[in-house]
């Protein structure tokens, strides 16, 4: 039997999401053509895939969302062999956040893997889960919480907030903050990641990567206000007028590398020992279990 292997991916991200607007558009199709491509897979197979309702959507059986990734990651892990049996070059494309370095990660990955060809492409926040599970990205370094439906996570280590202040800010000089206490230092920047503005009631997005940061940094810089940024994303924004200062009583953000849960090649389980071998720069390592 000839299986089409999109609409085995289509079966996938529904079976993964339970629900088929959603799995429509992690997948950038019409909520129409998903679920005649989703009928056609049946009919091919001549079973029952999922049992859908106005309500809710649910699979037959479990063992089927197995078979279905395991001929996904078959199909890859063959295209990935064949390509390097023409004398092909394999190629891996890591996406990455705001404010991230990965250089060196993939530096590391280069040495268990001089063969294959690396190539980067920054997300928008909120992106993460969907450029992998559609295959615009194979694997992603995400700051949690992410979608985490169909992914495969992998812990590289947390970090904490940091207030970026303009340098002539009262608390410019002090060694860390706590964020708690109405109007003092860092709990102007509800640790939700945002920015506040002096002088007014305007909250503006920023510490979540959702608004224009390099925008925030320059109020900030111009004395206009404070924002929390990640320790990491504060590394890549360093720039005068702004200083760092790091905010305790907030809890540190986990850092993972993602990748799609049907992903089993050789050459991405390589990246993710590079990654764990490697470790998040300046973060704290997970504990051992």
């Amino acid at each position: 039997m000839d299986f089409d292997l999109r609409k085995v991916r289509y079966f996938v991200a529904v079976a993964d999401l339970l629900h088929f607007g959603q799995a429509a558009s992690a997948l950038h199709i019409a909520q129409p053509v998903l679920s005649r491509q989703i009928r056609s897979l049946e009919q091919d197979i001549g079973l029952e895939l999922l049992v859908r309702n106005r309500r809710s959507v649910a699979l037959t059986a479990a063992s089927v969302l197995d078979d279905a990734r395991g001929l996904l990651a078959t199909a890859q892990a063959a295209r990935h062999r064949m390509y390097r049996a023409a004398g092909g070059e394999a190629h891996l494309t890591v996406g990455f956040g705001w404010g991230m370095t990965v250089t060196g990660i993939i530096d590391a990955f280069a040495v268990y893997r001089p063969d294959v060809t690396v190539d980067v492409r920054q997300l928008a926040a909120g992106s993460e889960a969907e450029a992998l599970l559609r295959g615009a990205v194979d694997v992603a370094f995400v700051r949690m919480p992410v979608a985490e439906a169909g992914l495969a996570l992998i812990p590289l280590g947390s970090e904490g907030l940091v207030a970026a202040l303009p340098t002539g800010h009262r608390l410019a000089g002090a060694v860390e903050l706590l964020k708690r206490g109405p109007g003092r230092g860092a709990a102007a920047a509800a640790g939700r990641g945002r920015a506040y503005r002096s002088g007014a009631a305007s909250l503006v997005q920023a510490a979540s990567g959702a608004g224009p940061v390099e925008e925030e940094l320059e109020l900030v810089a111009r004395g206009r206000g404070l924002t929390l940024l990640p320790r990491s994303a504060a590394a890549f924004y360093t720039r005068p007028g702004i200083h760092y200062v790091p905010v305790l009583d907030v809890p540190p953000r986990e850092i993972c590398l993602a990748h799609a849960a049907t992903d089993r090649s050789e050459l991405t389980r390589s990246f993710v020992r590079a990654a764990e071998a490697t470790g998040w720069p300046g973060a704290r390592r997970p504990a051992l279990t």
